[in-house]
């Protein structure tokens, strides 16, 4: 089933379940993604562009509770973590520490980068090859270390 039918059914266990946490998670996925389809009057979602809106919303939700962490404020940095584990729950799992770094050798090798500067040809190789399966500022940060800057 693809991500956008299953947030749908999922959607709609949660309200039969009257499980509110989740299924206010699961409503602001569906905004995302039927805000997404307007763009171009589609109706329905690739899984990659799904992906890709999942990671954006994982991404904001992060922000969000370190911010109200910081601003003192546990019981909205619970409800955002508790959105986050609902969003983690339809993306796929990214790559290991020792994947990342295979790859990213490999990468280095492809581009035949040698020092810090080439760092954007690292990268463009790695997101060609590896896009949605890398943390890529991980798999940057592992770049500028092999590249020596």
């Amino acid at each position: 089933m693809a991500i956008f039918e299953d947030v749908s059914a999922q959607m709609k266990d949660a309200l039969k379940a009257k499980d509110e946490a989740r299924l206010a998670a699961l409503r602001g996925i569906r905004a995302a993604f039927l805000n997404e389809c307007k763009k171009d009057n589609s109706t329905t979602l690739s899984d990659e562009t799904a992906i890709g809106l999942l990671r954006k919303l994982e991404k904001q939700r992060q922000e969000s509770i370190d911010a109200f962490t910081d601003a003192g404020r546990p019981e909205r940095a619970d409800a955002e973590r508790a959105e986050l584990a609902v969003i983690r729950t339809f993306l796929p799992q990214l790559a290991d520490e020792a994947t990342t770094r295979r790859w990213v050798e490999e990468a280095i090798a492809a581009s035949g980068a040698t020092s810090g500067k080439e760092i954007g040809k690292v990268m463009g190789a790695l997101m060609k090859a590896h896009k949605g399966e890398l943390d890529a500022g991980r798999a940057r940060e592992i770049a500028m270390q092999m590249l020596g800057a």
